[in-house]
């Protein structure tokens, strides 16, 4: 059976940004659609007015909802689109169902959002912990960058470690349904000035950081290349920061790919710098991959 794409709704702007993008990846995958909204409002509500006639509140989620999916269905018409409220707080609930989703599709900035924060605590949190991939929908007003645009890029951000990586096989698969170049992004640099206390490596130059950058990027990228012959892959290797060359790439991109690893036993958020970087600030939107340990 085929995972549905799930999206959070909260009746914000960016949510329904988010409900477009996500409604033309659903349909692109040809899988199902579900629109999930949560919120703690209704438990405290049942709490409190326990005898009491309904609430704004539950009508306003109501019609948020039937609003939502309405709009989905106009937008990608014969995808099968269901609903969901949750008692519930949103971080957990999203969380969860990552897990049980072929991607999870989220604004960039909820209802309650501040307007200095680049993006919302609940897309940092649910992208942070999620147990599946998570697709922050970053980009203009219009949505530039969603699953519609078929002649942008797919970009990557290929990781250190020449393991399998998650990340890099799932931005194959979302360049050869869209049938686009996948613009495979791997950074150097060359290591700090040398003083007394750090002396560098003797024998060492730039043309060997950056063939050593291009061995491991094409390690990195031959096993899902193999499993998808018709995606045509474009090799960067950049000097630089990772951060910096993934959002200069962003800019051009119809989707911006980078992995996470969630160590187990941890709390808090399970990000490197670079992916909260490109989080905050791709042109494009952002899936965050997690990657197995």
């Amino acid at each position: 059976m085929d995972l549905p794409i799930v999206v959070g709704v909260d009746g914000s702007e960016s949510s329904l940004r988010a409900v477009d993008w996500a409604a033309d990846e659903a349909a692109l995958r040809e899988v199902p659609l579900h629109l999930l909204y949560a919120s703690l409002w209704e438990r405290y509500e049942r709490a409190v007015f326990a005898a009491g006639p309904e609430r704004s509140e539950r009508m306003l989620t109501d019609v948020l909802v039937v609003a939502a999916a309405r709009r989905a269905r106009l937008r990608v018409p014969g995808t099968k689109v269901t609903t969901e409220v949750v008692p519930a707080g949103p971080v957990p609930v999203l969380r969860r169902a990552a897990g049980k989703a072929s991607a999870l599709v989220v604004g960039n900035r909820g209802r309650g959002g501040a307007a200095e924060l680049l993006l919302g605590s609940v897309g940092l949190a649910v992208a942070g912990r999620a147990d599946g991939p998570v697709i922050v929908v970053r980009g203009d007003a219009d949505g530039r960058g969603g699953a519609g645009e078929r002649n942008r890029p797919v970009v990557v951000g290929v990781p250190d470690t020449t393991a399998d990586s998650r990340a890099v096989r799932f931005a194959f698969r979302e360049a050869s349904r869209r049938h686009v170049p996948l613009d495979a992004v791997r950074a150097w640099h060359r290591p700090a000035p040398e003083t007394a206390d750090f002396p560098l490596p003797t024998g060492e130059s730039a043309t060997g950081y950056r063939q050593r950058a291009a061995e491991a990027l094409d390690a990195g990228l031959s096993g899902p290349a193999e499993d998808h012959p018709d995606v045509r892959v474009r090799r960067r290797i950049v000097e630089g920061h990772a951060r910096t060359a993934l959002l200069d790439a962003s800019a051009d991109a119809a989707l911006l790919v980078v992995g996470a690893r969630h160590p187990k036993g941890r709390f808090g958020l399970h990000i490197g710098r670079v992916t909260h970087g490109v989080l905050h600030h791709a042109a494009c939107p952002v899936a965050v991959v997690p990657e197995q340990e």
